[in-house]
């Protein structure tokens, strides 16, 4: 079985090479299809073919012109085009095209109707119901409408299972399989050395920055406990998508500029790494999500966790995280007192998060489930 693994922006690229290892593994002949690879990121394929398909164009001006409008605009004509009349022999050539992300609503439109004119068989794992969430702007406008051209439909939940439903989609399309933990690639002693130690108590948020993660909420509540006394620290590591200027002036405006670490940009894994191993509490203060990669790659370091009850942190067994109304920074601040204040209450949590994460299911799981959705869709099409 051939199998053509898309994620154009190389957008979860820890979850694609996982996946398609595991799918390797199970045995079908797997090609993961993105942009050229850049320093921060990690992918090495084993046991499946890496091809650069997508943005290699503006990709190769990126370094010149840096990531500000000009260069979006390149990025969005450029897949549109690729899209509308570019080269799909890769796509044509497999037996299922796996969709992991579409970054641009419109333009995989266009490529969705050409891969069904030629007979392809089409799959598309809904990482999260509403794409981009708030963020969705051009990107995901006409998402929905996508979700249709798909033979299967995979998800890692009954949240998100039940939002689709909710949308109209049919059930008998939807697949379930639990995502499984990952691994990032670990901290050297140089990258753990270019992460400063703790003076006191570090709380951490990882990853991407967007309005939807709620960092704004983990400030005001954060503001809020250092007014009483409490003496901890914030770090704030990953790359901005949205003006993170204002919150970081409020934490200097309320005298805390000294509790604050930051360390913004596109980040490596072994950097993100870095910062979990010195980190004592991990949050994940989200308004809106499905299911996080980023909390299902941090169990593993036996860290106290912090989450809103969005999605599938409302579904966590008690006791794995310590759990705050979604939206609300009083809600968060009183969920993270506790842990902030006793390092061994922070213990007991944290070895609670990593023993969950020790019983869940594996890649292997993932991959032998993943080929038997692909058989399905492929004996139903015959």
């Amino acid at each position: 079985m051939k199998v053509a693994m898309l994620d154009p922006s190389l957008f979860t690229g820890r979850y694609d090479d996982s996946l398609c290892a595991a799918i390797a593994e199970a045995g079908a002949q797997v090609t993961l299809l993105g942009r050229p690879m850049r320093d921060t990121d990690a992918i090495r394929p084993q046991g499946y073919r890496y091809e650069p398909h997508f943005f290699r164009a503006s990709e190769a001006l990126r370094r010149g012109i840096g990531e500000g409008r000009a260069f979006r605009l390149i990025k969005a004509a450029e897949y549109g085009l690729a899209c509308a009349v570019g080269d799909i022999a890769p796509m044509r050539s497999a037996d299922i095209v796996h969709v992991q992300w579409m970054p641009l609503a419109p333009a995989d439109a266009m490529l969705l109707r050409r891969l069904k004119r030629r007979g392809v068989a089409l799959v598309h794992t809904v990482h999260n119901a509403e794409a981009y969430h708030d963020d969705a702007g051009v990107q995901g406008r006409g998402y929905r409408a996508l979700l249709d051209m798909f033979d299967a439909l995979i998800v890692h939940g009954d949240t998100t299972l039940a939002a689709l439903v909710g949308q109209g989609v049919d059930e008998a399309r939807i697949h379930v399989t639990p995502h499984p933990p990952m691994r990032l690639a670990a901290a050297s002693a140089e990258e753990l050395a270019a992460v400063p130690m703790p003076a006191r108590p570090r709380l951490l948020f990882f990853g991407t920055i967007r309005p939807y993660k709620g960092v704004d909420l983990l400030i005001e509540a954060c503001i809020a406990l250092w007014r009483t006394g409490l003496d901890f620290e914030l770090a704030l590591a990953g790359k901005p998508f949205m003006d993170v200027a204002p919150m970081v002036e409020g934490v200097a405006g309320a005298g805390f500029a000294d509790r604050l670490v930051t360390d913004f940009g596109f980040l490596t894994e072994p950097r993100l790494d870095a910062h979990m191993a010195r980190a004592d509490i991990i949050a994940f203060p989200y308004r809106q999500i499905d299911s996080s990669g980023a909390f299902l790659s941090a169990l593993h370091h036996g860290k106290a966790m912090v989450t809103s009850d969005a999605g599938m942190f409302g579904l966590l067994p008690e006791g794995v995280a310590a759990r705050a109304q979604a939206g609300n920074a009083a809600a968060l601040g009183e969920a993270l007192l506790p842990l902030i204040e006793s390092a061994a209450i922070r213990r007991e949590a944290g070895a609670r998060a990593r023993a969950y994460g020790e019983t869940m299911g594996s890649w292997k799981d993932m991959g032998l489930a993943t080929i038997g959705i692909y058989k399905t869709v492929l004996a139903g099409r015959a």
